[in-house]
């Protein structure tokens, strides 16, 4: 028995053997073009504070500088941004540099070490 279990807003569970195929052929992509599997939606990074939607690097940056962090320059990784929280914490962000490559799983790393201050949501939620 291998898929991936869906709970719908009552809490019924159903199982789902291919969900991207499943979900491509139920519903359209919001977006026709983006980097994402057919059929997934996009996901936002919303600070909740401000309850505001992430929407470029210089807004989380200044976000996240905020919250103590502070941008690390290592020039051994070109292609990515990162963050660090001290100098004596193990704790450290990396992102895309360019934020058309910022991805769920870059959001969700921020909200794992942030967790009262950032979440991720369907775009489409209310």
């Amino acid at each position: 028995m291998s898929g991936v279990w869906i709970f719908d807003k009552k809490g019924v569970a159903r199982l789902v053997s291919n969900p991207t195929r499943e979900s491509f052929e139920h519903r359209e992509p919001p977006s026709p073009g983006t980097a994402t599997a057919p059929g997934a939606r996009p996901k936002v990074l919303v600070y909740l504070p401000t309850n505001h939607v992430i929407r470029s690097y210089t807004e989380l940056e200044y976000r996240l500088n905020e919250l103590g962090w502070t941008r690390y320059y290592n020039s051994n990784q070109p292609n990515l941004i990162q963050f660090h929280k001290s100098d004596n914490s193990a704790h450290l962000i990396s992102l895309p540099k360019h934020f058309s490559n910022f991805r769920s799983i870059h959001m969700y790393d921020i909200v794992v070490k942030n967790r009262s201050f950032f979440e991720v949501r369907d775009p489409m939620a209310r």
